[in-house]
């Protein structure tokens, strides 16, 4: 976490001492703990620590729950067999609400105190996609009364099923801020410095998210129709190269913190994106060797010279977690593939579902979201599927089933595969597991897979509405169900 805080403390602590007026002034103030700070600092914090709960430990442990890694090596072994404790999630739990949340809050009384609604409606996006993640893992969580602690020091949890209404309702809020015009955002805005022409779609992105987790999908897709229309406009979270301070987190843990822990050997993900495997997903259509290559190194450095995620970071072959690759959060691949997945299931068709997923073909195969080292090194193609491809006895339907449902499992396959690194596969994973087409995982240890995260320990022993019994993690999320 130091390298993500690491900024914000400094300008924190300079803020504090230039405000000292002389040796003896305010004696009993602590300048290494400031009580205050202008908005501008609040909303950096806010979307660093936003950063920290989406790219963190948590991507890594659902990482190997959901087979896109594996874990190799010491406790992580143990987490890959579901042999897990509250403990593990305390800091998790910590950098969502004391991180993101408390941040968030501070920022949106402040900038509302100056009438500044576009930093409002910034923070206001921030802090649903925080506690978006939060419920999407966890379940219930403490909304209307989290990160307050001086008023509510045993914040009340709530249903996922009255959370959720209410943070599409944060998302109409935001955009509402963004779309009046009013109030400035800057370089402290480290994603987008402020333009709110890129974020109201991310949050009508991240409003569809939502409402496909809840199998609402004609609302989805509508909310999809205005969110995230080009790469460029993608949130993702920036890296660099210093050590200690901005680099990629799944780098500095995979090299670094913990090399050889996490590998992917047998991981699902390879199976179906090596070409050289027995279920490879690619056909006369589609080639993923560039893609498999840009995820995966067959002869990692981190284990031993087996399979690992790829953290390659050299001027000829730069991997998905290079040491300052940037970090996906909200992007144009998961809108267009929603409106894909919510144009079939809300009954657009199937013409305008494989429009939509052509649509993202055509993207990949002018490199999409890879990384040009491996564009130019390795094969890739994504040519066009037509609706016969989806007939029984197509390319994609040898086992005659009826050809909504067989582009529907592709859709879904290209979900899993893009989402990769992120817990957006978990999300899908979970939603469909009832249904009879979508991604089938088996799991890694036992005859269950599991369905959330425990609670953080810290806030099991020091809340007293934290919810008892306690659920484990092969306990249902009603979300899902």
């Amino acid at each position: 976490m130091k390298r993500f805080y690491k900024p914000v403390v400094t300008g924190l602590l300079s803020l504090c001492l230039v405000a000292c007026k002389s040796m003896v002034d305010d004696l009993n103030v602590d300048p290494n703990n400031p009580t205050d700070a202008p908005g501008s600092l609040t909303l950096t914090g806010a979307q660093l620590a936003n950063v920290v709960v989406q790219e963190g430990i948590a991507s890594l442990l659902v990482s190997i729950w959901t087979g896109y890694a594996t874990g190799h090596d010491r406790q992580w072994r143990d987490y890959y067999l579901y042999n897990v404790t509250a403990g593990v999630y305390d800091t998790e739990w910590n950098n969502v609400f004391r991180g993101t949340v408390n941040n968030s809050r501070i920022t949106i009384n402040k900038a509302s105190a100056l009438n500044n609604r576009k930093m409002t409606g910034i923070a206001k996006i921030v802090m649903v996609n925080s506690l978006a993640t939060a419920t999407e893992l966890w379940g219930n969580i403490p909304y209307d009364q989290a990160a307050q602690i001086q008023e509510f020091p045993n914040p009340a949890f709530e249903s996922q099923l009255e959370v959720y209404p209410k943070l599409i309702a944060l998302l109409e809020e935001a955009i509402g801020e963004l779309e009046s015009g009013v109030g400035t955002v800057g370089a402290e805005d480290i994603h987008f410095s402020g333009d709110a022409a890129k974020w109201i779609p991310v949050a009508y992105t991240l409003k569809a998210r939502l409402l496909v987790d809840m199998k609402q999908y004609a609302a989805a897709f509508a909310a999809a129709e205005k969110g995230i229309g080009t790469f460029a406009n993608s949130l993702y979270a920036p890296h660099g190269t210093i050590p200690s301070v901005n680099q990629n987190q799944f780098y500095a843990f995979l090299t670094q913190s913990r090399p050889g822990d996490i590998s992917a050997v047998g991981a699902y993900n390879v199976s179906l994106l090596n070409p050289a495997g027995a279920t490879y997903r690619g056909n006369a259509k589609t080639d993923e060797t560039a893609r498999f290559r840009f995820y995966y190194q067959p002869n990692g450095v981190n284990t031993r010279g087996v399979m690992e995620p790829n953290t390659s970071s050299t001027v000829t072959a730069k991997g998905f977690f290079a040491i300052d690759a940037k970090f996906p959060l909200v992007t144009y691949q998961e809108n267009i593939l929603t409106l894909a997945e919510t144009a079939l299931r809300a009954g657009k068709g199937f013409e305008a579902a494989l429009g939509y997923l052509n649509t993202y073909r055509n993207f990949l195969s002018k490199g999409g979201y890879i990384d040009p080292t491996y564009q130019a090194s390795a094969p890739s193609t994504y040519q066009p599927y037509e609706a016969r491809d989806f007939t029984a006895g197509g390319m994609e339907n040898s086992d005659g089933i009826a050809p909504e449902n067989a582009l529907l499992r592709e859709i879904l396959q290209e979900r899993y595969v893009t989402f990769y690194g992120t817990h957006l596969g978990w999300n899908d994973e979970r939603r469909t597991r009832n249904e009879p087409y979508g991604i089938k995982l088996p799991p890694n240890s036992g005859g269950q897979l599991p369905w959330r995260f425990i609670y953080s320990q810290n806030e099991i022993n020091s809340n007293r509405n934290a919810p008892s019994p306690v659920p484990g993690i092969f306990e249902p999320l009603p979300i899902y169900e």
